[in-house]
């Protein structure tokens, strides 16, 4: 006596009916003209066109939240506006600390002392000695 060991069927719900239809996974041993490849090949395809109908789907549903939260011609000049650096104000602080920092820089390329070693920042540069 000769037992074999078959995969179980794979179980499908049909859309609509409270009936199930089985695939199986292997080709019925009464099929006649259909091989074990072709039967891999409408199985991998089968299997190929599911993942792009999930992924199809998935990318429809996200396409579809991006255009719901994108904003709108008025929403972004509202936008436009309301950014720091079309204040006057702050531009004017942003060249002033642009200008002290390369007033600093010029600074720290005329002497000799190794910023990196300094232990006290707020300390003014003292001439010819290492602060470390």
């Amino acid at each position: 006596m000769v037992f074999r060991l078959r995969p179980a069927p794979v179980a499908l719900a049909c859309m609509g009916s409270g009936e199930t239809s089985r695939l199986p996974s292997r080709p019925p041993e009464d099929a006649e003209g259909i091989s074990l490849v072709v039967w891999s090949a409408m199985n991998t395809v089968r299997k190929a066109l599911v993942v792009v109908a999930v992924l199809g789907a998935g990318a429809g549903v996200g396409s579809t939240l991006f255009a719901l939260v994108t904003p709108g011609e008025l929403q972004k000049q509202a936008m436009l506006q309301e950014f720091p650096e079309r204040d006057p104000r702050r531009r004017e602080e942003a060249a002033r600390t642009k200008e002290l920092v390369v007033a600093t820089l010029k600074k720290a390329a005329a002497t000799e002392e190794n910023v990196a070693w300094r232990k006290n920042w707020t300390e003014a540069v003292s001439d010819g000695s290492r602060s470390a």
